[in-house]
Order: structure tokens, then sequence, then C-alpha cells
């Protein structure tokens, strides 16, 4: 056996430096797997999604909020209002337990957005006078919310995803994020500013009364 290894030390020595090389690669591979995993680990968001109301001198808000508690930007792709845990393209319905006298209504367009480390942002609030709300619209307000929640898709840098909900406080990791689709919050707050349509049939009554 020793006079083996003494006829083939040459064999030995490349044995031993591919088994060197092997341990190297290894270790660069751990390293670079380190690396990444910090990399991303410094760029991660983090997003909370809130319902709130206050009430400040006479005016009751309600509305959302979006916190990124994260140490990283937050894109966001994709924002997915659930009624009874079935998407819609529409939100009315949240406030639909309100009296009709809503004095004001505020939104941002939330998809496509992003929201930097420590950034809170409300894509929607509506105000009612306070005085024209009592506890039967507050309890009929949050006995319609415990019917909503609002999934926020968004990525960080490195497109990694994940969904954020009212309902969950902890996300979930997904491999992509929806297609855009409409932003409702700009649907819902925008239609606040559209002028009634005339009635066709008042203006052809006038113009038959005229003739």
């Amino acid at each position: 056996m020793l006079r083996w290894f003494k006829s083939n030390h040459q064999a030995l020595t490349a044995i031993g430096a591919m088994v060197v090389g092997l341990a190297a690669l290894y270790v660069a591979w751990d390293q670079a797997r380190v690396m990444r995993a910090q990399q991303h680990g410094a760029v991660v968001p983090a997003l909370q999604v809130d319902a709130f109301t206050r009430t400040v001198e006479d005016q009751l808000t309600l509305g959302l909020r979006v916190a990124n508690n994260g140490v990283g930007p937050a894109f966001i792709r994709n924002v997915t209002p659930l009624q009874d845990g079935e998407p819609v393209d529409r939100i009315d319905g949240m406030f639909s337990a309100m009296p009709a006298g809503q004095v004001d209504r505020s939104w941002v367009t939330l998809t496509g957005r992003v929201i930097a480390p420590g950034e809170l942002v409300t894509p929607i609030s509506a105000a009612w006078p306070a005085d024209e709300v009592d506890a039967d619209h507050i309890s009929a307000l949050f006995a319609e919310w415990e019917r909503w929640d609002v999934e926020i898709c968004y990525c960080s840098v490195f497109d990694r995803c994940w969904i954020a909900t009212v309902q969950v406080p902890d996300r979930q990791s997904v491999a992509t994020c929806p297609d855009p689709g409409i932003d409702v919050f700009e649907r819902y707050g925008s239609e606040a500013f559209i002028p009634p349509t005339p009635l066709e049939d008042d203006t052809q009554e006038t113009a038959g009364a005229e003739q």
C-alpha cells in the first residue's frame, strides 16, 4: 500500500487539489448566498394596512391608511378590494351605512406608487358632519366593514413580492403580483367631482310644452 502511494503521488496531489477546489467553491457559493440574503434583508418593505375613524372638531372621517414599516421601498403593483371574500371593482359599499350628507372625499392613486420606508399614505378618506352620525350609524358601519378587506400586492427592489391585507396582519409571500387593473380609490374619489347628467326626459317635456 505504501508503495502505491509513493508511485502515485501525482494522482494524490491532483485529488487533493480537486478537493480543495470543491471546498473553495462551496465556501464562495455559501458566502454569495449569505450576501444575497443580506442584500434582500437590507431593502425588505413591510406594509401595514389599517382602516381608521377620526373625529376632529365637527367632522367624522373614515378611511384607509397604508404604512411602510420596513427598511426598503415598496412598489405597489395591485390593489384588490374584497367583499365577503370576493374581488370587487368598487368600494362604495364600504360607506353604505353612513348618512347621505358627505362633506369631504379625498384620495390618492395607490397602484404604481412607491412607498418609502416610514411613509404613511391615505389612499381614501371620507368625512361627514359629526352631529349627523349617531351610534346606529357607527354600529352599522363596523358591521359592514367586517365584510370587507383590501389586498395590496407589493414588491421590493429585487422583485420579491408579498400581499398585505387589513384583516390578516401577517404578510403573505407570492411569486408575482397580478396586473394592475383599476385603481378603485381613484375611481371612488374622482366620482365625487363628476357633475350629474341632466335628465333627458325633463328636457324633452320642457321642449314639448314650449311648442
